[in-house]
């Protein structure tokens, strides 16, 4: 084959001019109707001299072509002033051409036969009409925004941003991971779709294959078509349609190569990226999920976390850690009033009141660094029969592993049924059944297989091992929970508790923070420990002829704060628990001096001052100001009421009656991170929280430095804190609780 001749001039002419006859049948010398040439593939070629480095095989243009009488400089007389750029140009099409011919040839699926066929066709007529080649499309990419990276991106930021900056970097690392296998994915033939998921829309995921073998995957090993890459063009859509197989196979893949992943690498794989996908598919398949909205980083604070995959060309066999793609922190655009992360924050700014108890983040990321004690800190090799370990923690390590998994699952009148679904929904039947005996069967079934009612089930091994029942009434602000089970043989491993955290974290993401139930006898010890209680905090009106009257049972209730991690709840808790366990030990590193006892009571002295107690000063006690402490609780209850209710009373205090609400401030949880108000306020001193006046000076601290974070100086919010904050003090200085 002349294609791999020695790459001169006449070379490259003469391959271009018989690929000219042979895909067009027409020559120079034909058009004048003497020349019936077929090209240089002949049926019957006269046999070629082997090729030896020494003597090269050139071409001599005044030979005679093999197929015809003319001579081969008849066939390039067009091609004279062509540029070598762009004779190697089309040289490199020349190569895609002969590469999709045997594609063609080779492939025994229909659709994808099609598609080699019509690039075939493209690829050739580049070649005779000199052109670039452009693939005719009614879309052009991207076929769909937020596109898969994009989605990705807004995922970390969205249910990341809050950790540490070297846990994030773990989650960026998962991240680009699962990125770059999406963009060398192969995609399952329509027709391998349709027998695997008849239901599925057909229709809609031939389109989407076309498009990826004509951007994506033929552009591979065809340099002469521009390549895209998956992540890049395609959104939400696509990724759904191969989501859990995709998830199912990197698993699987994972186990597989356990023994031969670096040390570094382990963890993160085994350990992590079964969580981050299992998280990932609860917001790919949601249909409120906001990390699809185009404009979700709108009113956000922090930077956006822009993870990037690179093309290159694919190895053939890539493992599963394998990764490319560079990070960078783009610091987004905010929307509203806000401050910018990125700007410097005003001089005057850094001289406002820190709020008493606040410990310095500065001070919080040294001790941070610091919890490297596996033994103390979650982790891989946590022991699960430690006695200070949470009740969900088995259950959230098995998570991480994939070894169980929570899906939201329900009937539907309006969708054909989804086999998977329903053979998860008459498992979650027998477990109700078996386990609250009490219960008729007939009204579990009637229920579990409600459209009204959904189910967050819990799966092990492709079986149903547990769930819980619920009805949602958004227009009433509350869910009752109906069933709540696990298989008896699975119990006591923390999967209840994990089962309720998820839901509770189900339900913040839909807005609904009530939960009401009617508990047995038996359950109530259970709702308790998941934070359930007999005050009901929805108002009878609301819930009173919506749900039904159980004889001998209790109703309890649970309300939820949007603010909390639920599955996450216990690891932050160990955590912080360790943080002050590190900070004592650093205070008692400060003090370690030992001081001579007292003699002074020898010499018959009776009393003196603490502060002239030797060392006292050094482990952080001070001497108690002029202000006046009241010690007697119910006196103390009464001041402090008298000076909640002047400032509630007052015509500055309207911005801060209530919490705020995500719908009225987008983005504030993510910028104020203690959040207060008056309301909390008043059930904080109803409940007898406030022992000292410092805690309830903190709490109305908090209430201004966070109106003043939030918010510039010429809102009228920032001016009523002012003005509310001198009222404020004054009426603390009158109660004699601080001086004057």
């Amino acid at each position: 084959m002349f294609l791999c001749a020695a790459p001169a001039e006449n070379n490259n002419r003469y391959v271009l001019c018989v690929l000219h006859i042979r895909f067009n049948n027409l020559s120079l010398a034909e058009a004048e109707g003497a020349c019936k040439c077929n090209g240089w593939k002949s049926q019957n070629p006269p046999p070629t001299p082997p090729r030896t480095d020494q003597q090269p095989n050139t071409v001599n243009l005044l030979e005679p072509c093999r197929s015809c009488s003319h001579t081969l400089g008849d066939h390039v007389t067009h091609l004279e002033n062509v540029s070598e750029e762009e004779m190697n140009r089309l040289l490199g099409i020349v190569l895609d051409v002969e590469y999709l011919y045997t594609c063609v040839h080779k492939e025994e699926d229909a659709d994808t036969k099609q598609v080699y066929f019509s690039l075939f066709k493209l690829l050739r007529k580049c070649i005779l009409q000199m052109g670039k080649p452009v693939v005719e499309a009614q879309e052009s990419p991207p076929f769909e925004k937020p596109s898969i990276e994009q989605g990705v991106n807004n995922f970390v930021q969205y249910k990341f941003s809050h950790l540490p900056s070297k846990e994030r970097q773990t989650i960026v690392e998962l991240a680009k991971m699962f990125l770059n296998q999406i963009n060398y994915w192969q995609l399952e033939t329509p027709s391998q779709r349709r027998q695997r998921a008849p239901a599925d829309d057909a229709a809609g995921y031939k389109v989407n294959y076309t498009r990826w073998l004509c951007y994506c995957n033929v552009p591979q090993f065809c340099d002469s078509l521009p390549r895209y890459e998956m992540t890049q063009i395609f959104g939400r859509t696509l990724l759904g349609s191969v989501f859990t197989v995709m998830r199912k196979q990197l698993l699987e893949q994972a186990r597989q190569e356990k023994d031969t992943l670096p040390p570094e690498k382990r963890t993160l794989i085994l350990t992590h990226f079964p969580k981050f996908l299992s998280m990932l598919e609860e917001e790919v398949y949601s249909h409120s999920s906001p990390i699809w909205s185009e404009d979700f980083l709108v009113g956000s604070t922090g930077g956006q976390i822009q993870i990037h995959t690179v093309i290159s060309a694919p190895p053939v066999a890539r493992p599963l850690y394998y990764s490319t793609s560079p990070v960078s922190v783009d610091p987004s655009s905010c929307g509203g009033q806000k401050r910018k992360p990125s700007e410097p924050i005003p001089h005057d700014e850094t001289k406002k009141l820190r709020i008493v108890g606040d410990i310095p983040m500065e001070l919080i990321n040294e001790v941070m660094a610091t919890i490297t004690d596996p033994t103390s800190m979650l982790g891989p090799e946590t022991s699960l029969l430690s006695a200070h370990s949470a009740r969900d923690e088995a259950a959230r390590l098995e998570e991480r592993r994939g070894v169980i998994e929570f899906h939201v699952i329900g009937n539907s009148l309006n969708q054909k049924p989804n086999k998977r679904i329903l053979m998860w929904l008459v498992g979650l039947q027998n477990v109700f059944s078996h386990q609250l005996p009490r219960m008729p069967k007939e009204y579990i079934t009637r229920l579990v297989f409600d459209p009204k009612h959904k189910t967050l089930s819990l799966i092990k091994d492709g079986r149903v091992i547990g769930g819980i029942c619920f009805r949602m009434f958004p227009s009433q602000g509350f869910t009752e929970i109906v069933f709540c089970a696990v298989t008896s043989n699975e119990q006591v491993k923390g999967y209840g508790t994990h089962l309720m955290n998820h839901l509770k974290e189900y339900h913040i993401k839909h807005d609904i923070l009530n939960f009401l139930t009617y508990a047995d006898e038996y359950a109530i010890g259970y709702f308790k420990k998941q934070g359930f209680s007999k005050d009901i905090k929805v108002p009878k009106a609301k819930y009173l002829g919506y749900i039904k009257d159980y004889e001998g049972a209790t109703l309890m209730g649970c309300e939820l704060n949007p603010s909390i991690p639920y599955t996450e709840f216990s690891v932050i808790i160990k955590k912080q628990k360790e943080i002050i366990k590190k900070l004592i030990e650093r205070k008692q590193a400060q003090i370690r001096k030992v001081y001579p006892g007292l003699s002074c009571f020898k010499e018959g002295v009776r009393q003196i001052p603490i502060e002239s107690i030797p060392g006292i000063r050094e482990t952080g006690w001070k001497p108690v100001g002029k202000g006046k402490e009241l010690k007697d609780p119910d006196q103390l209850y009464s001041t402090l009421k008298t000076i909640l209710q002047h400032v509630k009373s007052h015509q500055n205090a309207w911005p801060f009656m209530e919490p705020v609400k995500k719908t009225e401030a987008p983005g504030y949880y993510q910028v104020i991170r203690f959040p207060m108000d008056l309301k909390t306020m008043s059930e904080r001193l109803k409940s007898r929280y406030y022992t000292t006046r410092k805690l309830f000076m903190a709490d109305m601290q908090r209430i201004f430095t966070n109106c003043r974070e939030y918010n510039p100086p010429e809102s009228q919010y920032y001016k009523c804190a002012n003005l509310l904050e001198k009222v404020f003090y004054t009426k603390i200085k009158e109660a004699g609780l601080i001086e004057k």
